[in-house]
């Protein structure tokens, strides 16, 4: 049997000489996770199928180039604010402030230069414990947010093949934060002959947000009953993902919408979605404490990146299931709010447990 263990190692450097730090833990089952400082980012993830046969199952980039050269929030912290912000602007205390447009008019995960984009410290790391904890201090005014934002991410790696990761993130000023991790997945191995089309997904939820043509939110709140957003029963997520018929289907030319996972932001995780490769075997359930899970299938790769393997990434090859609060938030009061006040803590928790199911239709 594997022994567990904590490796740090240096990933690259960027051009002003700072190191990004790579860091390895694997337990005792022989599940190793791959982690960078750029982005507080994480680059691989490997566990076995059914036959013990261990695949990477997170999209990524083998180099530091790649990442700083062709950004695709590849396994990354997003923020100061994760998805869309309309027109990129919002008022706060009365005051109106702008932040980039970088997603068509509106503003996507923080701007230009987000939590992605910049080199996290290592701060911590407990080989007993396989945790490693990274901190951003954002400044006063980046990507036109107010405050100065001390955010940590603290991730884990459980000997049951469970990995998660805690954002906590606190302020100097009234600021908004809403913190989500972009990893991707294809249970079938990154790079592999198959795409994440045949998975079989499960979301609990009952209502999702229905968007507009530039992917806002419209405010409502609708029922999953008889629509392509139905996933309350596991669903293969190709059977609908190019079906023009359905408006918001073409919106996002597949799905890329938030679903309502919960009322409101609970004390701890719980189980929000279920992923299976019934090919492989492989399995994913996904607990957060959020209230929201913005699910993206993959719509906009196009062959124009190469990930770890040396294949090109194409639509669908591997899909995003991010725990967050609602899009747009600021512009839309009846979403709740994403406000953080001096003396408060912005916490969390994403968990990623993975596991095999013996049903095979390979």
């Amino acid at each position: 049997m594997p022994s567990k263990s904590l490796a740090l190692n240096v990933f690259g450097t960027l051009p002003d000489g700072d190191a990004v730090q790579l860091i390895t833990l694997t337990n005792e089952q022989g599940m190793t996770v791959r982690l960078i400082g750029l982005g507080a980012s994480i680059q691989s993830v490997c566990v076995p199928d059914r036959e013990g046969n261990f695949a990477d199952v997170t999209a990524g980039y083998a180099n530091l180039p790649d990442y700083l050269e062709k950004p695709q929030y590849f396994g990354a912290t997003v923020g100061r604010v994760a998805n869309r912000i309309a027109g990129g602007r919002f008022t706060l205390d009365g005051k109106a402030h702008s932040v980039p447009q970088n997603d068509g008019p509106n503003s996507l995960h923080g701007g230009t230069q987000g939590f992605d984009r910049v080199n996290w410290q290592l701060v911590g790391h407990d080989e007993n414990d396989l945790s490693v904890t990274f901190r951003y201090v954002s400044p006063d005014g980046d990507q036109g947010y107010p405050g100065a934002l001390t955010t940590t991410a603290t991730y884990r790696l459980g000997d049951d093949n469970a990995l998660t990761v805690e954002y906590h993130a606190t302020t100097d000023a009234p600021t908004l934060v809403n913190l989500s991790n972009h990893a991707y997945w294809n249970l079938s191995g990154d790079g592999g002959p198959r795409d994440a089309m045949d998975h079989l997904l499960t979301i609990h939820a009952a209502q999702y947000l229905p968007v507009d043509a530039a992917l806002i939110p419209t405010g409502e709140r609708r029922d999953v009953v008889g629509t392509a957003f139905d996933f309350r029963a596991a669903r293969r997520i190709g059977d609908a993902v190019r079906d023009a018929s359905d408006a918001q289907i073409a919106h996002g030319r597949g799905y890329d919408h938030n679903w309502i996972v919960g009322d409101g932001v609970a004390a701890e995780p719980r189980d929000i979605a279920y992923l299976q490769d019934p090919h492989s075997g492989r399995t994913m359930t996904l607990s957060s404490n959020q209230p929201g899970l913005q699910f993206y299938s993959g719509n906009f790769f196009d062959a124009s990146t190469a990930g770890k393997s040396g294949r090109l990434y194409r639509m669908g090859d591997a899909i995003a299931l991010e725990p967050q609060q609602f899009p747009d938030t600021p512009n839309q009061p009846s979403f709740g709010s994403i406000r953080l006040d001096p003396g408060q803590t912005y916490r969390n928790i994403i968990r990623w447990q993975f596991g095999i199911s013996n049903e095979d239709i390979s």
